[in-house]
């Protein structure tokens, strides 16, 4: 089953990667990092097809896919 992460260490809650999702199932967390931003997270891991466009479009390569 794929598996879509968000390390919030290097996420700045830009949101780039939310509209890019063709499952829709990217949001920002309420959770604050410990820069203080919103980071994203996946909140569906079930629907997540590893298609990778989140990953593509994170500047600060916050983001993994697993297959």
């Amino acid at each position: 089953m794929p598996k879509m992460t968000v390390n919030p260490y290097y996420c700045k809650g830009c949101g780039l990667c939310i509209p890019v999702c063709p499952q829709k199932i990217i949001r920002l967390s309420d959770q604050i990092n410990e820069k203080g931003y919103n980071y994203a997270e996946c909140f569906n891991q079930e629907a997540c097809i590893a298609c990778k466009m989140c990953y593509i479009a994170c500047p600060d390569v916050a983001i993994t896919i697993e297959k």
